[in-house]
């Protein structure tokens, strides 16, 4: 560094430390018309985690260093002020921007992770709008994709089985909703999407027997022109059910609806004799 460049630098660092020690030093530097002031002043305030101040100053600024070396910088360090104030939304933004914008820097990896990962931080519980948590899932497959073998990895994926976890569980207490609202046509649909959906989930075993109850319940009130046949379906979803679990602690109340379906499907066969 040239002895003018390094006279400069100093200038502008003890400016800066003059102005945050004074009373009102952060309105003055928001004031002030020289941008390395402001960019030190900055850097000062993100070391010190006051990530308000930092936010504000970085934002005044990237308009001027965009295309300059500090701009890197700035960006990066402000998706950061964003993530670490728990406003992820924007975070997700800057980190986005910036690994689409600085595809070539050594912290294009970790911002395209950041940016996942704000998008996951914004996941809300499982039984609201789950956007989110399929724009997380793709963001972090994507980076996988991109970067199979990333320090990042292990922790992408445990992101992604987790938000597959909560559209798990989601869809498993919507399909439940279905029947404690008596809606048994949809709740049936829903339990053998369920089961389509996710094939492997531990939830599959209430869910076949949710379907069979049901279906036993859909049977119970429909038409007498209908019931035959749907007294048919619990027959079959029970012998489906016990096929894969023959020792469920659902399978004595699974037994009665079959039993009583049984029983009503004998009833037609004498009607039909006589």
């Amino acid at each position: 560094m040239q002895k003018g460049t390094r006279i400069r630098l100093f200038i502008t660092v003890f400016t800066t430390i003059i102005l945050l020690s004074c009373g009102g030093g952060f309105r003055k530097l928001e004031k002030n018309d020289d941008w390395k002031i402001k960019y030190e002043g900055a850097l000062a305030y993100y070391e010190n985690e006051d990530y308000s101040r930092a936010s504000i100053l970085f934002e005044q600024i990237l308009p001027i260093v965009r295309g300059m070396p500090e701009g890197e910088n700035v960006q990066f360090k402000l998706a950061y002020c964003h993530y670490y104030q728990n406003s992820f939304l924007l975070s997700s933004h800057y980190f986005k921007t910036f690994y689409e914008t600085y595809a070539r820097s050594e912290h294009a990896q970790e911002a395209q992770y950041m940016y996942a990962y704000s998008l996951y931080a914004d996941s809300p519980v499982y039984n609201l709008d789950q956007t989110s948590s399929y724009e997380a899932i793709d963001a972090m497959q994507n980076f996988v994709n991109k970067y199979p073998n990333s320090t990042f990895r292990d922790e992408a994926s445990n992101v992604i089985d987790e938000m597959q976890q909560k559209l798990e569980t989601k869809a498993y207490e919507k399909a439940k909703q279905y029947g404690k609202l008596r809606m048994y046509k949809s709740a049936i649909v829903t339990f053998e999407n369920f089961r389509k959906d996710y094939p492997d989930s531990d939830y599959n075993e209430e869910i076949m027997f949710l379907k069979i109850q049901a279906q036993f319940d859909l049977a119970e009130q429909s038409l007498s022109s209908l019931q035959k046949e749907r007294y048919l379906e619990v027959k079959k979803s029970y012998e489906y059910f016990i096929d894969f679990y023959p020792t469920s602690d659902f399978l004595k109340i699974a037994e009665k609806y079959y039993a009583k379906s049984i029983e009503n499907l004998s009833k037609f066969a004498t009607q039909n004799i006589n």
